[in-house]
């Protein structure tokens, strides 16, 4: 598995906590290899708009990886606030960059104040959004086609997030990952980190736990890393199953309430990403690559 690639975008007079949070919560997202070692799920980038190294509101000096113009690309952008992103030129110079780099990035999030720099681009154009209330309205005069409110801390709309509140770029992290990696995963680095929501956060963010999650999930973890060091082996139901000790119906609901989705799905979403890895690396052929992830033939890959 290939972690995903994540860019927290800083400036000069960034809230430091919208780059620390999200990079502590992304750093604890990790699955078990098996083995008793983790795999890492995400690899956190800083990238400043202006020079590496940059200062935030608080006075905390920030040292980023790279420049929005040496920048690698990005599974997920996310901009940070802060009263830095108002001077002159920041935001505009975010938003160009986010515009060339928005076709081959998946999402894209704004913690509270970073909306400046994500609305011009007009991705957000008729979406719903939150801000810092004490910015909403201002937003909503400069762009008036956003659907824009301060009540949720989080919102999502199509691959667009935004959040608002104490902890909002954790929030904000804790919902990607749950997109990524489940329930499970979101709650366990919730907890590493000492988390305890305020009411409208919770009310908000998608993390309470069904009766099935409430339940040690160890072995769904343990699971997937089986699944990911097996993608060419039978990975049916009936299989996955008896590898968790568990009867097909009650492993088949279990599963779905921990990791967003059927068994079945999960396992060909899983192929079909190896599958388009392996397909960028030379002499590598539709028919030998479907083989290697487990399709029983080319057509069944194509088709999927």
């Amino acid at each position: 598995m290939r972690a995903k690639r994540i860019a927290l975008v800083g400036f000069d007079g960034v809230t430091a906590l919208h780059l620390v949070g999200p990079a502590d919560a992304f750093s604890a997202a990790a699955l078990d290899d098996g083995y008793g070692g983790r795999i890492p799920c995400y690899e956190v980038w800083t990238i400043a708009v202006e020079r590496e190294l940059f200062e935030a509101e608080s006075g905390l000096s920030f040292t980023a990886q790279a420049t929005l113009q040496t920048a690698p690309d990005f599974d997920t952008i996310i901009v940070a606030g802060g009263s830095g992103i108002q001077r002159s030129g920041i935001a505009d110079r975010i938003a160009e960059w986010l515009l060339v780099r928005s076709r081959e990035t998946r999402r894209i999030g704004a913690v509270c104040g970073g909306i400046y720099g994500v609305a011009p681009t007009g991705l957000l154009d008729g979406r719903e959004v939150t801000t810092h209330w004490r910015l909403a309205g201002d937003v909503a005069r400069r762009f008036p086609r956003l659907k824009v409110g301060h009540k949720r801390a989080l919102v999502q709309d199509g691959p667009c997030y935004t959040s608002t509140g104490l902890s909002a770029g954790v929030n904000l992290s804790l919902a990607l990952i749950r997109d990524d990696y489940g329930p499970h995963v979101a709650q366990v680095v919730a907890r590493e980190m000492h988390l305890h929501e305020t009411k409208m956060e919770l009310e908000d963010l998608p993390l309470r736990m069904t009766p099935f999650e409430t339940q040690p999930m160890d072995r769904f973890a343990e699971l997937v890393a089986y699944i990911m060091r097996n993608l060419h082996a039978d990975l049916s139901v009936e299989v996955l199953a008896r590898r968790a000790c568990m009867c097909q119906d009650h492993f088949s609901k279990a599963f779905k309430s921990v990791l967003g989705e059927p068994p079945s799905t999960f396992v060909e979403n899983l192929r079909l990403n190896e599958a388009q890895r392996r397909l960028t690396k030379r002499q590598k052929t539709v028919q030998s690559v479907a083989a290697s992830v487990g399709f029983a033939n080319p057509a069944a890959f194509q088709r999927a």
